[in-house]
């Protein structure tokens, strides 16, 4: 039991001392609704920094005092740093919103007129203007298969058949 905790104190001082930087993506095919439907998930303080580099504007994330300029912010970000291209052709998708949990924040978008997703191209390089250290996790599902993939800086192509 010792053993454990001892483990548990070294990992938690660890993780204190070397933060880790990660982001996950999980993209659906919704064949009801002829989307693809996206979520991303950042660290709030990555988000912050990264947007904020991008503007003059004040970026605050946990209590925004202008929503609508922020979703603009992450729409224009996300946008330039993540491009899914479906059975062979980009796709253009737009934000939904986003919302915090705990330490990350959601942001999510949305695809209209995806009959299939036969083939996912996914090009990610969320964060790599941050940290040269960045892992971003990519989740696809279509067809009732989830496939899963690791990119780490710098490569930022997957690509994903079903």
């Amino acid at each position: 039991m010792v053993n454990i905790l001892i483990h548990w104190t070294l990992t938690s001082l660890l993780a204190i001392l070397h933060p880790f930087f990660v982001s996950v993506i999980d993209i659906t095919h919704n064949p009801k609704e002829r989307s693809i439907e996206m979520s991303v998930r950042i660290f709030n303080e990555d988000l912050e920094k990264t947007l904020q580099k991008y503007t003059t504007s004040k970026i605050d994330i946990l209590q925004p005092t202008n929503r609508d300029f922020v979703n603009e912010e992450i729409q224009k970000y996300i946008s330039k740093h993540l491009t899914v291209i479906v059975n062979g052709k980009p796709i253009s998708y737009k934000i939904i919103g986003f919302e915090q949990q705990k330490e990350s924040t959601w942001c999510y978008f949305e695809a209209q007129n995806i009959n299939s997703a036969n083939t996912v191209g996914i090009d990610c390089d969320i964060l790599y203007d941050l940290e040269n250290t960045q892992v971003n996790i990519i989740h696809v599902k279509s067809k009732g298969t989830e496939k899963t993939y690791k990119l780490d800086y710098p490569n930022k192509t997957a690509n994903f058949v079903f």
